[in-house]
């Protein structure tokens, strides 16, 4: 898939689609992000999306009489920008299959932990529940399973001593920001394709999602 068109969808702070915005501005995305759609009326990244002049829409979710209602009008505000990618970034609604059908491919999220591990809301928390030792950030193809589509990238952060769930999400954040972009990177200079639950580079199938490094690559 090669993009030049995004949408990003958005519930709260907008920090990744900030992050995204940056990238766009600094000349490392040569992509546009045609626009901002959120289901909260209050959201914070649609005053970032409207800094950067780009186009936002609110879609309440709470107008609506079903999921599948909502849904449906979401696909046709979707639709009116004619993205190549839509991108979930802290988007607080779980999309119906008829949604994840209708633009199948085309759609990918940034969850706060290395999947499979931790679907969901509250990983930060069920990180420190389990004692584990690493936590991380994933980007993922979106299915009509919750957080069960394939991932194309991800980044791994050390649990300290003394860490709780807040401490943890705030040392993570950052590393998310670096994930989407780099990920965003790779979609628009490769081709990437999702085939049921592989996710193909360049028609080259991936054996474990790509690493971020520390000078923002993805690797292997």
């Amino acid at each position: 898939m090669r993009l030049r068109r995004l949408t990003v969808l958005i519930s709260g702070t907008g920090s990744n689609l900030q992050a995204l915005i940056d990238a766009c501005h600094s000349g490392r995305l040569s992509v546009e992000i045609s626009s901002v759609i959120s289901n909260r009326a209050g959201a914070a990244g649609l005053y970032r999306a409207a800094r950067s002049g780009i186009a936002s829409s609110v879609l309440p979710h709470t107008a609506f009489n079903s999921r599948e209602a909502f849904d449906t009008a979401l696909a046709e505000l979707v639709d009116r920008s004619a993205p190549d990618l839509i991108v979930l970034a802290g988007f607080m609604r779980i999309l119906g299959e008829a949604f994840v059908n209708r633009f199948a491919g085309r759609v990918i999220n940034l969850h706060p932990s290395l999947l499979p591990l931790y679907r969901g809301t509250q990983t930060h928390q069920q990180v420190i529940d389990a004692g584990d030792a690493q936590h991380g950030a994933s980007v993922h193809f979106v299915t009509a399973e919750l957080d069960g589509g394939p991932v194309i990238s991800q980044v791994r952060i050390p649990v300290l001593p003394g860490d709780d769930a807040a401490r943890l999400a705030a040392r993570l954040a950052p590393q998310e920001h670096r994930l989407i972009v780099a990920t965003v990177e790779l979609l628009a200079r490769h081709t990437v394709e999702c085939r049921g639950q592989a996710v193909l580079v360049d028609h080259v199938t991936l054996d474990n999602p790509l690493r971020l490094q520390t000078d923002g690559s993805l690797c292997p």
